[in-house]
């Protein structure tokens, strides 16, 4: 029985944490196009809502380990930085303004970053192993 309650109450905390995330998400969207926004945490925010915004991860969830990490750690650390940057009365601003929307923006911004992130590794994987692969033929 004390299992049972101690799981529900970290269920529900940590279903307010998913909140709270998807919340603060659009608040960084918000922030990125705010001309308020220091330029620092408008980078900061602009990068970060793009990446949590996009429907393509930079390393695919299907990755074991991998692909969750990205989730569990780039975008809640790039949210605590950002937020950080920007002043306590702006955030309680884009809160409400955020928490108004209601819904989450889609990042095609986010989705070009992504696969040019992608198409530059494998262009630098190409490029230095491309002696080994034409000089074995």
């Amino acid at each position: 029985m004390i299992l049972r309650k101690s799981l529900s109450i970290l269920a529900n905390r940590l279903k307010a944490a998913a909140k709270r995330l998807k919340r603060d998400v659009v608040v960084l969207w918000l922030a990125a196009r705010d001309p308020e926004t220091p330029m620092a945490a408008r980078l900061v925010a602009f990068l970060t809502a793009a990446y949590a915004l996009s429907p393509v991860d930079l390393i695919p969830d299907f990755i074991p380990v991998l692909g969750l990490l990205d989730d569990l750690v780039l975008v809640p650390a790039g949210i605590w930085l950002a937020l950080r940057l920007i002043p306590k009365a702006q955030i309680s601003r884009l809160r409400r303004q955020a928490e108004a929307i209601g819904r989450r923006p889609k990042s095609r911004l986010g989705l070009v970053l992504v696969v040019a992130i992608w198409m530059s590794g494998i262009a630098l994987v190409l490029y230095a192993t491309r002696s080994r692969l034409f000089t074995a033929m």
